[in-house]
């Protein structure tokens, strides 16, 4: 059982005080959001702390296309869980790879690459929005999920690298060197050996890729025109262009959106904590 002295309880009271209103900071956006999308178009912005009268009339009009900024609300959304399941799968079997060469194999020039790539981050992801357009454009991959595939790969690609890179390093060559003495080939031991011991860190990774994907606006209201081919995330912009905007059901729509991530995060948040962390400290 737990000793309560004046110094823990003076340690449990400074981090209360951090601790509540970094709280309520993250989660008033997420009540209001609430808040909009349980009210009717009417008393949406009438000021009270909850609807006078809640309804779920807006998650009905959302879910059956019934206002042409929905239209196409089905498509979009599979849209987003594609791309970012074909972003989660890609990146995590480029950063597997390329760590499982660099820290395992020691491949020459490995470890030179691996901080180039990182070295990238140096410059704001924004700032090569442009750049990565006009190359899209040069292979005519604009208008096309592939071009934000690859985009978002690219991004997400050095630091999951990194991650993986520093928790194979923990690992104990003397199993590489068991396995090769068994007669094990360098695929045999990436199969047999290294996939298993790194599940922690490659769920972290994946889950990681995945959720960037999800998220991301600018990239793919460059990348992608075609109201059939946006994200949903893109698709949720087009809700401000009125001066009458239905904020119900944008909030709604977005309440919506947010759902599948933090589904994700709570299911996985275990292996992201110690996933990601694999490696930071060295012993």
């Amino acid at each position: 059982m737990k000793r309560w002295t004046p110094k823990a309880i003076a340690t449990e009271a400074k981090l209360l005080l951090i601790g509540i209103p970094v709280l309520l900071w993250t989660l008033i956006p997420v009540y209001h959001m609430a808040l909009f999308a349980f009210s009717a178009k009417d008393s949406a912005t009438s000021g009270n702390l909850w609807p006078q009268n809640p309804t779920l009339d807006n998650f009905r009009v959302v879910f059956q296309q019934k206002h042409f900024y929905l239209d196409h609300f089905w498509v979009q959304l599979g849209n987003s869980l594609l791309i970012a399941v074909s972003v989660g799968a890609i990146t995590l079997f480029v950063a597997t790879t390329a760590a499982f060469a660099i820290s395992r194999l020691r491949v020459r020039g490995g470890r030179t690459v691996m901080n180039l790539a990182l070295f990238t981050y140096f410059i704001p992801a924004a700032f090569l929005a442009v750049p990565m357009y006009k190359t899209m454009g040069n292979y005519g991959l604009l208008n096309s999920q592939w071009a934000l595939i690859l985009a978002m790969v690219t991004i997400a690609s050095p630091y999951c690298i990194w991650v993986l890179k520093q928790a194979s390093d923990k690992l104990p060559y003397e199993l590489d060197e068991a396995a090769r003495m068994d007669g094990a080939s360098p695929l045999q031991l990436f199969r047999l050996v290294y996939l298993p011991l790194m599940v922690p860190s490659l769920v972290a990774v994946g889950t990681y890729s995945l959720l960037l994907a999800w998220n991301e606006y600018l990239y793919a209201f460059l990348l992608l025109s075609n109201d059939k081919s946006v994200t949903l995330a893109v698709a949720l912009g087009n809700f401000l262009s009125a001066d009458d905007s239905p904020w119900e059901l944008l909030m709604a729509t977005g309440l919506i959106y947010a759902l599948p991530p933090a589904a994700i995060y709570y299911a996985f948040k275990r292996y992201m904590v110690g996933g990601l962390t694999a490696g930071a400290v060295k012993s």
